[in-house]
């Protein structure tokens, strides 16, 4: 009988439930259950349905036992450094913030004034974003300090929907990484950063290893769904197990994760907290098996997103792929400028940077596309150029995983722009390194460099030269 391992994969703007199982040597997928996610706006701020988001969780596990396969384990990945605080009778404080929320404006300020800028990235290796954790829970501690007093624990998403299933709190190290607040040497929570910031050390848990087991479900949770499982650490942060999805067994590898952000970067065995490295904003972030994501956050497929959901039309990403494809606008903007992090018209705020910077405007759905894909592969060839020159290596090939690896016109012009042949799939990455994780940790494979080769021989890659 064939055994199977349950991804939940929860992205900004949508989760999946998949199912994985090895047929004759190969991993094959079964997507169960599909559902929406979106930000929702509580007390003027930009929030997450954290109740919402479980109910989709449970009903996605009851369908598989609705469909006679049941999961020998299961794990939860999530986006990034958003968390919950949790009081001594493991309630939520307050609200469940997204990192899109403007109420971390001005903290970088003030935990600059308490540790400098250039020590905080030499002691975590992690790069400044306004929406890291640190940030977030510099916000709490100034505009609403008596959260900060009365939280016993503090849980990323991912972790604290482990905590739901099965009673047990544990603090995964790839996210935990991203939170700013973990030293790149000792992978562990760097206590001396803060306490100097004025944070509770006590709500900091121990951190553990992708592949470790949290525990089963508890019996409420098992009388829920039918069923008791078994849940095992991922790489929680998604980005972490896109990565373990990568199609090669070559070190070196240059890689694009491409969803809602563009990460590029390669794998190191060590950080890499040198001056050039910070310079370019560069990051550090923790990996499986303790290797380092050594990237950079691009501002991505939000852009696309975002001006599909104002469209006044049905229309499907390869649809607009198509219309910019046939489009021949010249403009090129900067992804990065903070200005399309969360506006309130992404098309009015592309066509306000080309008016101010006396750039041809689009103006059509595809003109508009055109100029982010293009943005966005023109992107990619600096940010190849910065590696390139930090790390000293040559690389010849991108490996594109995730939803934009389906993007037929984006992976054409990076290997147009970059000169590089482009590796575009697998495109479910994330949910196929939640359930690597899961398989190396029940032996099915002895090393990551095992489980990519056999990604490789499972899912078609479409190759651009």
């Amino acid at each position: 009988m064939l055994e199977y391992y349950l991804a939940v994969d929860i992205g900004a703007s949508s989760g999946r439930h998949i199912l994985g199982s090895l047929e004759d040597g190969k991993l094959s997928l079964t997507e169960i259950h599909r559902f929406e996610n979106s930000l929702i706006k509580k007390d003027s701020h930009l929030c997450w349905d954290i109740k919402s988001l479980f109910n989709e969780i449970k009903t996605g596990i009851i369908k598989c036992k609705e469909c006679g396969k049941i999961p020998v384990s299961m794990g939860i990945d999530t986006w990034a450094v958003d968390h919950v605080l949790l009081d001594k009778d493991d309630n939520i404080l307050g609200n469940t913030y997204a990192y899109r929320d403007n109420r971390t404006n001005g903290m970088d300020k003030i935990v600059y004034d308490m540790i400098s800028e250039k020590e905080l990235y030499q002691r975590t290796g992690i790069a400044k974003q306004i929406f890291n954790t640190i940030f977030q829970l510099r916000a709490v501690k100034e505009q609403e300090p008596e959260i900060m007093e009365q939280a016993e624990s503090m849980l990323l998403l991912p972790d604290y929907f482990h905590y739901l299933l099965t009673g047990v709190k544990k603090t995964e190290y790839t996210n935990a990484s991203t939170t700013q607040l973990v030293n790149a040497k000792t992978k562990d929570w760097d206590m001396e950063v803060i306490e100097r910031l004025g944070f509770k050390k006590s709500i900091f848990g121990i951190i553990s290893k992708p592949g470790s087991c949290v525990g089963k479900f508890t019996k409420e949770i098992e009388e829920e769904v039918g069923f008791s499982c078994k849940v095992v650490l991922p790489a929680t942060h998604d980005t972490a197990s896109a990565v373990m999805a990568i199609p090669s067994v070559e070190e070196n590898n240059l890689y694009i994760s491409s969803g809602t952000w563009s990460l590029m970067g390669t794998e190191l065995l060590e950080e890499n907290t040198s001056e050039k490295s910070e310079a370019a904003n560069l990051t550090n972030e923790g990996g499986y098996d303790y290797r380092f994501r050594f990237l950079k956050n691009i501002m991505g497929l939000w852009m696309i997103q975002s001006v599909k959901r104002e469209l006044q039309e049905n229309i499907s990403f390869t649809e607009l792929c198509n219309r910019a494809e046939k489009e021949t606008i010249p403009t090129i903007v900067n992804c990065n400028d903070d200005r399309f992090f969360a506006p309130d018209s992404m098309i009015q705020e592309i066509q306000a940077y080309c008016r101010e910077n006396n750039l041809v405007v689009p103006e059509t759905s595809g003109q508009i596309a055109a100029v982010i894909y293009n943005s966005l592969a023109d992107c990619y060839r600096d940010t190849i150029k910065e590696i390139e020159d930090i790390t000293g290596v040559k690389y010849e090939i991108i490996y594109i995983v995730g939803g934009g690896a389906n993007a037929d016109y984006l992976n054409k012009l990076v290997a147009k722009y970059t000169g590089k042949t482009v590796y575009a799939g697998p495109g479910e990455a994330t949910a196929i390194g939640n359930i690597m994780a899961q398989l190396l940790e029940a032996g099915k494979f002895e090393s990551l460099t095992d489980s990519r080769k056999n990604i490789y021989e499972s899912f078609d890659i479409a190759i651009y030269n």
